[in-house]
């Protein structure tokens, strides 16, 4: 990476054009109680369509770090820090901060009768004073960053009151979306059949069902990048902590374009050229070369004591007995 050229830059904007691997159609995500989102644009008037939302592309760029098969952080990312929880009741590993959601923040990290990590972050709200005093960014962002460096490029929020009075918020490094340009409806259906009992009650899961589908074409399918340099260097980090963050944001794009582009069974796409619109003169290295210096950021990191030791926090969750009645 050409770090020289990030120094006057305010972010880094790029993108990707992605087509069907095979046929026409798409399937974009769907949302509750309002299906697909289309709209038209105001002085165009073309018809648009969210293919994959912000905070769904959040978590496909978080799954690519992580080795499903294992159950942890792949084995080139080792050493990057992380919450694990272990599940007591089924003794294995139930989830960890790089799967949850809400990442640091999530219930199970914070909630549970392990209170470790909890703690960590109540002792940093007095410390810093921040119930009387503008919250010290550079100090919350330094600690999300010991514990969890994927937190700070995905954001995190920690709503519990006990913590600063729920104002330990850190916005999005990397965001990202998918829209489709000058879109048309493909409607279809189909039938479930049933070759026992056709005419059974369908409310019971019985009898031929049949069903709607909607699905679309597009004129041209985009996958949008933003990396948020300016809010990046308000933190103060260390240029190590930086660099690291820039690199593995990076690497998780080139990685997701191609292993994560199978969005849904009616959605698998593959990307085209990767093209930077800001700075206009960068040139975004291979996933290898990413990967690459993200091994030797991690390295300098842990040299520099900016991670917690060990990398991996282990905490512990019990699945809570309901009581008779409950």
């Amino acid at each position: 990476m050409n770090y020289s050229e990030l120094a006057n830059a305010s972010r880094i904007l790029f993108e990707t054009e992605l087509k069907p691997v095979q046929g026409q159609r798409i399937q974009p995500t769907g949302f509750p109680n309002l299906g697909a989102a289309t709209y038209r644009l105001p002085e165009s008037g073309r018809n648009m369509l969210l293919v994959e939302s912000n905070q769904s592309m959040a978590n496909r760029l978080e799954d690519v770090m992580w080795d499903y098969n294992n159950n942890r952080i792949i084995q080139e990312l080792k050493g990057l820090p992380y919450i694990e929880v272990f599940n007591e009741t089924t003794e294995a590993i139930a989830t960890s901060s790089l799967l949850e959601a809400h990442r640091l923040a999530s219930p199970y990290i914070l909630d549970g009768e392990d209170k470790s990590v909890y703690e960590v972050f109540e002792k940093a709200s007095l410390d810093i004073n921040v119930n009387e005093m503008p919250i010290n960014m550079q100090a919350l962002a330094e600690l999300v960053f010991k514990y969890d460096p994927n937190s700070l490029i995905h954001g995190v929020f920690f709503a519990s009151k006990a913590l600063a009075g729920g104002r330990f918020r850190l916005q999005r490094l990397l965001s990202s979306f998918i829209e489709a340009e000058d879109v048309e409806t493909v409607e279809s259906g189909g039938v479930k059949n049933d070759i026992l009992n056709p005419k059974g009650s369908a409310a019971e899961k019985f009898g031929n069902v049949p069903f709607h589908r909607t699905e679309y074409v597009a004129k041209k399918i985009t996958a949008y990048f933003n990396l948020d340099l300016a809010c990046l260097s308000s933190y103060g980090l260390d240029e190590s902590a930086n660099r690291l963050l820039i690199n593995l944001s990076l690497w998780k794009v080139r990685r997701f374009l191609t292993t994560g582009l199978r969005l849904r069974t009616a959605c698998d796409l593959e990307a085209q050229e990767l093209k930077v619109s800001t700075p206009a003169t960068l040139a975004i290295p291979s996933e290898e070369e990413l990967l690459a210096e993200v091994v030797l950021n991690i390295e300098e990191c842990t040299k520099k004591n900016l991670f917690v030791n060990p990398p991996v926090t282990h905490i512990s969750w019990r699945v809570k007995e309901k009581k008779k009645g409950e």
